[in-house]
């Protein structure tokens, strides 16, 4: 029996409204004195396209509901409509709250809805009563053998690994659906040595060496790093003698990784990340997930993400395919999921953790005991705030998290009772392909498209860095352009080739030019300039060498229909949390382990040290909710 409980509380309420008659097509509509009745529809732009709601009257009553919107954002709008059209049916009412992060969305189901009424000859402003979160029905408390905290990429994948261990399992969510900052993953997943990468010729020896020698030149009073190198350079010169394959290695992985964050990561989590990423990959093929797409991304050095593809072979935004394979596996293995359910403390006995205590919707309390709990709440990025205390420099900057990223398990965990540790938690990632659209949102356009051949132009058209280098470095030179903005640009064959582009185009983000000189006049640069730019990079694939800026993939020339997206830094990763050992065990300052408390994904810190790379966040949520949920379950014996 499914246990998931509905993302809102259910609401009987009798809406008793004057009658009136209309007709429309194919519509029954009954006398004026019984009220109206047939189907009815409305239309409102959301985020994508068009949203149309279809309403269903009986005698003027709402008794059923339908919501399409295919264009909006998988994931988020389109759960943003299931969640709405459920609360619009069982209340009888228009006036329900919109959806946190899905709020484009929740407007336009909102006007398309009062549309149908009107249509249906009904005054929206009558069923526009605000519908009230219902009276508290008292306190609950349940058990479970594992309590995890958070339903985004973490939390779902610890709860199914725990409840394939044969544990009970509850989780507890804060928002109206899951998905957190996972469903706005818009990339793929870093793995390394896995069956993938061999189907690619290797082209990226550049990429190879230049790792080397910024580790010989950067870091050479860096032991795990200078380690790693030596141990990288013997695995090289053996693949060169005799060059099988694709060349990669877990170590590469791992020095990679160090040299994104500084070199201030815990070695021994960036061994645990990369160690276990190709059995990652294999997991989520056994729960119906398929990453088998191999590109390259920003600060890797070989072709290392996995990402997934549609049925006509195109790539597709990972988190929106991935979100709802775990929720539906989630579903299937009987996971009580209470939405809706904000966790404000740690429940402890004896020093150990025991469960948590969370407020619901409707004001009561819900108490979890658990012989184990599992911390996967995501980091702190949406609360401007708590970044501004530890980065002052940030403050007020836009952000790409998902609302619920406001770092409440990390205040629980540090509450005095629980004593947990915290590590890097100054360190704050800026992504520097964030597009602020017309209504004001901040979107996040995938670091895959630079892997893939797009450059950046500032507002001069000019190119002004490796647009495949580490997030914080290219953040850092676009930020030194004119209103610290930039053009990010793709060609058709891109467009063809990704529906993640095409979707960008059809949300109307980008400008476009069947030439060179049309496409500047579009974006409002010199015609010239941008033509030089274009012909310049053109060569440099050629040639396979970028000598102003250092590049070192060059998948694509730019030819064709051409598109630009206008693109500046926005608050993405907090790379900082709480301490954790290669177990997920959540740490004191000491370093000593606080039992019965686990943690997974952003709400840790350590892992990606002062900066993440991209494709690392997945590979963290995967692996790291892997462990989590294996580490609680053996506890909870």
């Amino acid at each position: 029996m499914k246990k998931l409980i509905a993302l809102v509380s259910t609401m009987a309420m009798a809406v008793s409204l004057a009658g009136c008659s209309s007709s429309g097509n194919d519509q029954s509509a009954a006398s004026a004195s019984a009220g109206v009745s047939g189907t009815f529809e409305g239309t409102a732009q959301g985020k994508g396209g068009d949203v149309t709601v279809t309403l269903t009257l009986t005698d003027s009553k709402i008794t059923d509901v339908s919501i399409e919107g295919k264009d909006e954002t998988p994931g988020i709008g389109d759960t943003a409509m299931e969640t709405m059209a459920q609360e619009i049916k069982d209340s009888g009412s228009i006036g329900v709250d919109t959806v946190s992060g899905a709020t484009v969305t929740s407007d336009a189901v909102l006007e398309a809805a009062a549309a149908a009424l009107t249509s249906a000859g009904l005054n929206p402003d009558d069923y526009k009563t605000a519908v009230s979160a219902a009276t508290a029905a008292g306190d609950v408390t349940e058990e479970a053998d594992v309590v995890v905290v958070g339903a985004g990429g973490a939390g779902m994948v610890a709860a199914i690994t725990a409840a394939d261990a044969g544990k009970s399992v509850i989780i507890l969510e804060s928002q109206a659906m899951g998905g957190g900052n996972s469903v706005r993953s818009t990339g793929g997943m870093n793995a390394a040595k896995t069956v993938y990468q061999d189907d690619n010729d290797f082209d990226e020896a550049a990429g190879v060496e230049k790792t080397l020698k910024t580790a010989a030149e950067k870091y050479a009073d860096n032991e795990t790093i200078s380690a790693l190198a030596k141990t990288v350079q013997e695995q090289w010169d053996a693949y060169q003698a005799d060059p099988q394959g694709y060349f990669d290695s877990t170590e590469l992985f791992e020095l990679d990784t160090m040299i994104g964050g500084k070199g201030i990561n815990d070695p021994e989590l960036v061994k645990t990340l990369c160690e276990n990423s190709a059995d990652a990959i294999d997991w989520l093929d056994t729960i119906g997930a398929s990453l088998h797409n191999v590109a390259q991304f920003g600060g890797a050095s070989v072709k290392r993400i996995h990402r997934p593809v549609n049925d006509e072979g195109k790539t597709v935004a990972v988190g929106a395919y991935l979100v709802p394979i775990l929720t539906q596996n989630v579903e299937d293995r009987g996971i009580t999921v209470h939405y809706n359910t904000t966790a404000n403390k740690i429940l402890m006995s004896d020093g150990k953790a025991a469960g948590v205590q969370a407020e619901q919707k409707d004001g009561s309390t819900l108490t979890v005991n658990a012989k184990a709990v599992v911390l996967a709440t995501g980091g702190f990025g949406a609360n401007n705030a708590m970044v501004a205390e530890q980065n002052p420099a940030l403050d007020g900057y836009i952000t790409t998290n998902a609302p619920g990223a406001q770092g409440q398990g990390i205040v629980m965990a540090t509450a005095e009772d629980v004593g947990a540790a915290t590590v890097d938690m100054d360190q704050i990632q800026l992504h520097p392909t964030v597009h602020v659209a017309d209504d004001g949102s901040a979107n996040l356009i995938t670091e895959g498209l630079r892997g893939d051949g797009a450059i950046l132009v500032n507002k001069e058209g000019s190119r002004f860095t490796d647009e495949v280098g580490t997030r914080d470095k290219v953040s850092a030179d676009e930020n030194a352009q004119t209103d610290g903005q930039a053009w990010l640009i793709v060609d058709q064959s891109m467009y063809d080739a990704s529906t993640v582009i095409q979707g960008y185009v059809t949300k109307g983000w980008t400008v476009q030019g069947d030439t060179v000189a049309d496409l500047a006049a579009a974006m409002g640069v010199d015609a010239d300039t941008l033509t030089k730019t274009i012909d310049d990079w053109n060569t440099c694939v050629a040639n396979e060498s970028d000598p102003d800026f250092g590049r070192t993939s060059f998948n694509h020339q730019l030819e064709g229909t051409m598109y630009a997206i206008l693109v500046q830094p926005g608050v993405h990763h907090t790379m900082g949390g709480l301490k954790i050992d290669s177990s997920a065990e959540v740490e004191k300052a000491d370093s000593s382990v606080i039992p019965g408390l686990f943690a997974a994904g952003e709400v840790t810190g350590g892992v990606h040290g002062a900066n993440r790379l991209g494709g690392n966040a997945v590979a963290d949520f995967v692996v790291f909710g892997r462990i989590a949920g294996q580490s609680a379950a053996d506890y909870a014996k």
